[in-house]
């Protein structure tokens, strides 16, 4: 089911930005599993997320992969975790998250257009 349309005004509000993983670790305590990434988006510095991706990727899977992901949320707390950013990602069967890469290297920062 599509969700209701949106102005092209509500779409230039997100700011989703490329970022390639410097480190990747559990989040202890999540309600769900759930992994604490840290991204570098190059001039907007290094931000921190959690992401319930451990279906499909592993800790060590993460670090040197480029990820896109929305850099102007307001920080949310998760368990004992502050999160700074969302990591975009397709939502399969059984809710398993397969996360969007571009599909090459790309200048961490650049803004999705």
């Amino acid at each position: 089911m599509t969700k209701p349309k949106i102005s092209w005004e509500d779409f230039q509000k997100i700011d989703i930005r490329v970022g390639t993983v410097l480190r990747a670790e559990s989040l202890e305590n999540a309600r769900k599993p759930a992994i604490k990434i840290s991204i570098d988006f190059g001039s907007i510095g290094i931000l921190k997320t959690s992401a319930q991706i451990t279906s499909l990727y592993t800790i060590e899977d993460l670090p040197g992969k480029q990820v896109l992901a929305v850099v102007n949320f307001p920080p949310k707390q998760i368990s004992n975790f502050m999160s700074e950013c969302l990591v975009l990602g397709l939502l399969g069967k059984d809710n398993e998250v397969t996360l969007i890469v571009p599909d090459h290297a790309a200048k961490n920062g650049l803004k999705l257009g």
